[in-house]
């Protein structure tokens, strides 16, 4: 069964500048559990066969409006009839005037009610976006995050093979340490997938034979950043003699992290390797593929080759993180 998560309302009020017409209790012992959010229309209609009471109900000026065409007493039993449902907040948006029903029913039925000064559309999608970032299905996995030219690279590798040594060499050539050692990744939509270090080891870097550094302190604010979306992973390995690694890069190789695909690239590691300069290569060359362009491609045409009888494969490998 996968782990239910919920979020504080008080941090819903925060960072959404909301006021708080009633709360039953205080805002910090009110959690929410869903990542959907609901405009109940059809609900104040009368229709409740698909009502969700464990989301987040937005009023906007639609609603007020309706309800107020309604009538006075069609209007009160309306309300009434929606706040028994015991939604965990209701918020109305455009600091639109709640009706004095409205209070008196969430009073009763113990719902807090807010406002927003901000439109509807505005109050939606801003909620969306919290709820999906701290409702997300997650999981920690041992590894560095970096950002590079604006990609969010994933390294992975056993331990020792230097990827904490190798986030300290990008860091020093102007780009962003997210997280090191263990990487908190969450599903924040069907596509996308988000990184950051847990709070109490964000920023620090262990470093064999040094210890433990503070990024944030040394390099100074620009070089560390909170989150980053993740594009590509890449597996940090010991240069083995006997395999044979990709040298066209014609295939698509991925993993999947959380169900989703995520681009996977192996780089051996041996003495005299720069693979920091690597790894930028990698984040340039991930962002043109992106763009829909393949050297690999473009140097096979240019020798005559056919390319649309070399169709790209899509490889999945398992990784260890």
């Amino acid at each position: 069964m996968a782990e239910e998560y919920t979020l504080q309302l008080s941090r819903i009020i925060k960072d959404l500048q909301l006021t708080a017409l009633y709360l039953p209790k205080s805002a910090d012992d009110i959690y929410v559990k869903s990542r959907e959010v609901n405009r109940p229309g059809v609900a104040l209609n009368g229709f409740y066969d698909f009502f969700d009471p464990l989301r987040i109900c937005v009023l906007g000026k639609s609603e007020m409006a309706m309800l107020e065409s309604f009538g006075r007493e069609k209007m009160d039993e309306a309300i009434k009839k929606f706040f028994s449902m015991n939604p965990p907040a209701v918020i109305i948006a455009r600091d639109l005037e709640a009706f004095p029903v409205m209070v008196e029913s969430a009073q009763e039925h113990g719902v807090p009610l807010l406002t927003s000064v901000d439109s509807t559309s505005n109050v939606v999608a801003a909620l969306v976006s919290l709820l999906n970032v701290e409702l997300a299905p997650r999981i920690t996995r041992h590894g560095v995050l970096v950002e590079v030219y604006g990609e969010g690279i994933l390294l992975v590798g056993d331990s020792g093979v230097g990827k904490s040594e190798t986030a300290i060499e990008i860091i020093k050539r102007g780009h962003r340490l997210v997280a090191d050692d263990a990487v908190e990744i969450r599903r924040v939509s069907n596509k996308s997938l988000v990184g950051q270090a847990p709070e109490n080891i964000r920023h620090f870097i262990e470093l064999r034979g040094i210890g433990i550094i503070n990024a944030r302190r040394i390099f100074g604010m620009g070089a560390v950043k909170l989150s980053e979306k993740i594009d590509m992973v890449i597996n940090l390995e010991l240069w083995d003699s006997t395999k044979v690694y990709d040298r066209m890069g014609i295939d698509n190789e991925y993993t999947e992290i959380l169900g989703i695909k995520v681009p996977l690239m192996t780089i051996p590691v041996k003495p005299g390797r720069n693979l920091a300069v690597i790894i930028e290569v990698a984040a340039m060359n991930n962002r043109q593929k992106k763009m829909g362009f393949n050297a690999a491609h473009e140097l096979l045409a240019s020798l005559g080759m056919d390319v649309s009888a070399m169709a790209p494969m899509d490889i999945k490998k398992d990784i260890n993180m």
